[in-house]
């Protein structure tokens, strides 16, 4: 007769019972993407695509998207509820919280470029 999952795990050590425990925690807070996102949240892509003012197959595009931009990205979020956050973990270092990255009310990189005088030649003088 088999075991079940719970049966094996009961049957380990207290230790190794805990190690599982806590990776099941870290898991269970885990997104793969979008779609799973917008479930969570209890929201329909009709939902989305209202707050978004787009088409509800513009949603399901941005859910299938291997790549996209962070102002995209930080819309899709709102328009579920939330907010994103963007960390960076650098070697050796806490975590670091990246402010107005893909943000249009943050500061763009537009903004932050050093202006550039261009001299005009002698012959326009």
């Amino acid at each position: 007769m088999s075991k079940s999952l719970d049966e094996i795990i009961a049957g380990l050590p207290s230790e190794e019972q805990a190690a599982i425990e806590v990776r099941y925690q870290e898991l269970k807070q885990e997104v793969e993407g979008l779609r799973e996102l917008r479930e969570i949240a209890g929201k329909a892509q009709a939902d989305i695509a209202t707050a978004l003012n787009v088409t509800q197959p513009s949603v399901s595009k941005i859910e299938n998207q291997a790549d996209m931009y962070l102002s995209t990205l930080r819309r899709h979020v709102r328009a579920m509820g939330g907010e994103l956050e963007l960390v960076v973990k650098l070697p050796k270092h806490p975590p670091l919280l990246l402010r107005h990255l893909g943000d249009a009310s943050g500061h763009s990189a537009q903004e932050t470029k050093p202006k550039v005088r261009r001299q005009r030649s002698r012959a326009a003088a």
